[in-house]
C-alpha cells in the first residue's frame, strides 16, 4: 500500500512539473511575440545564479516576471546565465563532499526554459592561474580576508580581462557569506577541504567579476537587476556594478505571501525610508491588527515556508517553574548562518558570542529564570537548512540546561512565543522578528544584534558590549520597566510599511507548489505584465528604469 501511495505521489509531482513547464515555456513564447524596443532606453541585465536549481523558487519568479514585464515594456533585458561558470555554486555544494560537482546540467535545461526567446549572455568556468597561485597555502583567515589585484598584463591569462580601472576585488569577503551559508554554520574549521571549497568559491566569484564587467562595458546598462547580492555570485556582480558606475537594484522575498522587495540598498537589511510624518489612521490600524491577530496565532508564512503547523500555549510544567523566580526573561535566537547576520554582527562577532555573555548574565541573576527560545527555522522540518552549529549544541556545550534558572525551547517545539512575551519582565533578541513584534506588544526590548528595526526607534540597541551588559543589568534590577510610547508607534509604522507598502504583491502571478521552498505561475496572459494593466509591474518598471520608490501607493 505504502509502495502504491509513494508511487502515485511522485507520478502526480512528475505531471505537476510538466503541466508547469509547459505553462512557462507558453509564457514566454508569448512574452517573446510581443515584446519590443524602444530605441531611447539603454538594457537591463538580470543576473539571479543562486536562487533555484531544478524548479521555480519565489527570488527567481521575481527576476523572471520582472524581465517579462520589462520587456513588454520596451525596455532591452539580457539575462547573464551561468552555464557551468561556478564550481561549485552555493546551492551546488554538497556539504558531504565538496569536490562534487554541482548539477549542472538540469539547471542549464531549466535556463533555457526560462530564458526561451529572450536575450541570455551565458558564462562558463576558467581558472585563473594566476589566482590559482596566489591561493595556494593561504589559511583559513588568510582566504577569508583576500584580496585579488587584477594582473595589468600578464603573459597568460583567461579572456576576457576586466578593465584596468577595477580596484582590488575583495574576493574573501565576497564570498564568506555564502560558504557559512552553504556549511549551515558561522565558525568555520581550518582544515583541508573548507579551504578548498573557500579557493573554488573564490576562483568561481572571480569569473563572475571578469565576466560581468565585461558584459557591463560592452552594454552599458541602466540597471543591473541582482538577487539579493549576499551569496556570492551576485555579491562579485553587485559589487563590479558599482565599481563600473552601473546601479545595482536588489531583491529578496517581501513579508507578505508572494510578495518581493526592491532596494538599490543590502536587500537583506531590508532599509525603509519612512517619513516622519507617517501616521496610521484608523482604517490602516484596523488592517495591522487583523494581520496581528493570525500572526500571534502563527498562521504566517515567509519565502513559502510556514513556519508554525501549529502553536501551543505553555505547559503547566513551565508555569510551575516560573512560578519559582522573581520575573521571566525570553531570550530569542536566530539562525547563525542566515544572510541577515552580515548585517547583525555589529556589536559582537557573531550570535555565540553575545549567546557567551549571556550566559554569565544568567550564572549572575538565579533570581531570574531566563527561557531560550531557538529559532524554528534551526531544524527546518523537509528541507536542506538544518544548522551545523546550533543552538541546542551551544546549550549542551556549556551545559546551559544544568542551571536551574534556565529553560531550552528545542526548534521545534512549537510553544507561542507570544505568551512567553506577555510573561515577560523584558525580552532579550538578537535580530528576530520577534524582537519588533514584542514592541508591539508593548514589551521593553534589549537588542543584541543590528535588526532591520532597529534603524528606527523601536527596541533597545546598545552600541558595546560593555553598554548591553550594564543595559542587561539596569533591565534585570529595575523594579519595572516600561517602554517609551514612540516604540510602540514606531514598530507598528514600521511594520506596517514593510507589509503594506515596501513589500510588492505578485500573487496574481504565483501560487504554491507541491514541493515545499518551490512555486508555481498560474495561467495568465502576457497583457496582464503590462504595468498599465499591474501596480506592481508598473511600481517595478518605474523603479528599474526611472528610479521611482518601489513602494506600493496607500490606496
Amino acid at each position: 500500500m505504502q509502495q502504491n501511495q509513494s508511487l502515485i505521489t511522485r507520478l502526480r509531482l512528475k505531471g505537476d512539473s510538466l503541466q508547469q513547464r509547459w505553462t512557462v515555456a507558453g509564457l514566454a513564447r508569448q512574452v517573446a511575440m510581443h515584446a519590443w524596443v524602444d530605441p531611447d532606453q539603454p538594457p537591463v541585465v538580470i543576473f539571479n545564479a543562486s536562487t533555484r536549481l531544478t524548479g521555480l523558487s519565489l527570488n527567481a519568479a521575481f527576476a523572471l516576471l520582472t524581465g517579462w514585464s520589462l520587456r513588454l515594456s520596451g525596455v532591452p533585458v539580457l539575462h547573464f546565465v551561468c552555464l557551468a561558470g561556478l564550481q561549485p555554486c552555493v546551492l551546488g555544494t554538497d556539504r558531504a563532499d565538496y569536490t562534487s560537482r554541482p548539477p549542472c546540467e538540469t539547471c542549464v535545461a531549466q535556463s533555457q526554459r526560462f530564458y526561451h526567446g529572450a536575450d541570455a549572455r551565458t558564462f562558463g568556468y576558467q581558472p585563473d592561474p594566476y589566482l590559482e597561485a596566489a591561493l595556494q597555502g593561504l589559511n583559513l583567515e588568510e582566504l577569508s580576508r583576500f584580496t585579488y589585484t587584477i594582473p595589468l598584463d600578464p603573459p597568460l591569462t583567461p579572456t576576457p580581462l576586466p578593465p584596468s580601472s577595477l580596484p582590488p576585488v575583495p574576493l574573501g569577503s565576497l564570498v564568506l557569506p555564502s560558504i557559512r551559508w552553504a556549511l549551515r554554520r558561522h565558525t568555520l574549521p581550518d582544515d583541508e577541504p573548507t579551504r578548498y571549497l573557500l579557493r573554488q568559491y573564490i576562483l568561481s566569484a572571480y569569473r563572475v567579476v571578469v565576466e560581468f564587467a565585461s558584459l557591463l562595458e560592452q552594454v552599458q546598462p541602466q540597471t543591473a537587476v541582482i538577487f539579493n547580492g549576499a551569496l556570492y555570485p551576485e555579491a562579485a556582480a553587485r559589487w563590479t556594478a558599482r565599481q563600473m558606475g552601473v546601479r545595482p537594484v536588489a531583491h529578496e522575498v517581501g513579508f507578505q505571501q508572494y510578495s518581493t522587495f526592491f532596494t538599490e540598498g543590502e536587500p537583506t537589511a531590508y532599509p525603509l525610508d519612512i517619513p516622519e510624518s507617517f501616521d496610521l489612521d484608523d482604517e490602516q490600524n484596523a488592517r495591522l491588527d487583523a494581520y496581528l491577530e493570525k500572526r500571534f496565532q502563527g498562521k504566517f508564512s515567509m519565502a513559502g515556508i510556514q513556519f508554525w503547523p501549529e502553536m501551543r500555549g505553555l505547559d503547566e510544567g513551565l508555569l510551575r517553574k516560573a512560578a519559582q523566580f522573581d520575573q521571566v526573561v525570553p531570550v530569542f535566537t536566530n539562525v547563525v548562518y542566515d544572510t541577515s547576520q552580515v548585517h547583525a554582527n555589529v556589536i559582537f562577532n557573531n550570535m555565540f558570542a553575545w549567546l557567551d555573555v549571556l550566559l554569565d548574565i544568567f550564572r549572575t541573576h538565579p533570581e531570574t529564570l531566563f527561557v531560550i527560545r531557538a529559532h524554528p527555522d534551526e531544524l527546518r522540518a523537509g528541507t536542506r537548512k538544518l544548522s551545523n552549529e546550533s543552538v541546542s549544541q551551544w546549550v549542551q556545550d556549556n551545559q546551559v540546561d544544568s542551571l536551574p534558572n534556565v529553560v531550552f525551547i528545542d526548534p521545534q517545539e512549537f510553544i507561542s512565543s507570544y505568551e512567553l512575551i506577555q510573561r515577560a519582565k523584558f525580552v532579550i533578541v538578537y535580530n528576530s522578528s520577534i524582537g519588533m513584534e514584542a514592541a508591539l506588544m508593548g514589551a521593553s526590548v534589549l537588542c543584541g544584534g543590528k535588526a532591520r528595526y532597529t534603524q528606527y526607534p523601536i527596541v533597545t540597541f546598545p552600541q558595546s558590549i560593555a553598554e548591553f551588559t550594564h543595559r542587561a543589568e539596569k533591565f534585570l534590577q529595575a523594579d519595572s520597566l516600561q517602554a517609551p510610547p514612540e516604540f510602540r508607534r514606531n514598530a507598528r509604522r514600521f511594520l506596517y510599511y514593510q507589509l503594506y507598502r515596501a513589500s510588492l504583491p505578485l500573487d496574481d502571478y504565483i501560487q504554491a507548489a507541491p514541493r515545499m521552498g518551490f512555486i508555481h505561475l498560474r495561467r495568465f496572459s502576457w497583457q496582464q505584465l503590462l504595468p498599465e494593466n499591474s501596480t506592481t509591474m508598473r511600481i517595478l518598471v518605474d523603479g528599474i528604469t526611472r528610479g521611482e520608490p518601489f513602494l506600493m501607493p496607500e490606496a
